[in-house]
């Protein structure tokens, strides 16, 4: 079952952080289809959140998107290297997002390892939130997409996989202060190592 965009606007960014674990994401690009399943996120919580690209009610070309209606992509381009992926949730002038921040790889392995330029596992594969945009072909091209479209989507299929949530800090936001300390970073533990192996 796709999840729509109503899906996003309409439930709270922390429990769509953990909901979202053990659901697939798909991508479209160039005509060939990649998926994983989200097994990490984090969730940030808008302008009263120090770690928010819009914290203070910032609105700059970038984090305009933010201010979107729930449903739509905000992908951006970090330290010149890296494009991360995030969903924008919740109602319009509320600037909340999830950092999808892993997948385990599912659909698309071949592309992948073509895209990455380098033999890896498939846990390492995709295990970081650069390294999962490069898997799928998520750059600038995809910022404020509608993810209920053929390019990019979501899917909940598999969370039944995931037998255990950890919460804890979230990752390179020292600046946040008190605020990088919030348990908002979910990673989902499958039940046995075959859980996923088995929904290939």
């Amino acid at each position: 079952m796709r999840l729509n965009s109503t899906f996003f606007i309409e439930n709270d960014v922390l429990d769509l952080s953990k909901y979202l674990l053990g659901c697939t994401f798909h991508s479209m690009i160039d005509g060939v289809h990649c998926s994983g399943i989200i097994t990490e996120t984090e969730a940030y919580t808008g302008i009263n959140d120090r770690a928010s690209h819009a914290f203070g009610n910032r609105r700059t070309p970038r984090t305009e998107v933010m201010y979107c209606a729930g449903g739509i992509s905000y992908v951006y381009f970090t330290y010149g290297l890296h494009h991360l992926f995030n969903v924008v949730t919740g109602a319009e002038n509320d600037p909340h997002a999830v950092l999808i921040r892993a997948i385990y790889p599912l659909t698309g392995i071949n592309a992948m390892f073509q895209r990455v330029g380098a033999k890896k596992g498939l846990h390492a594969l995709s295990n970081g939130p650069a390294k999962l945009t490069k898997c799928l072909g998520i750059t600038l091209e995809h910022n404020r997409m509608d993810l209920d479209g053929d390019l990019l989507w979501f899917e909940d299929n598999f969370r039944h996989a995931i037998a255990r949530t950890v919460a804890g800090p979230r990752v390179g936001v020292d600046y946040a202060g008190e605020d990088a300390l919030l348990p908002y970073r979910f990673v989902g533990f499958p039940a046995t190592a075959s859980k996923l192996q088995q929904t290939k």
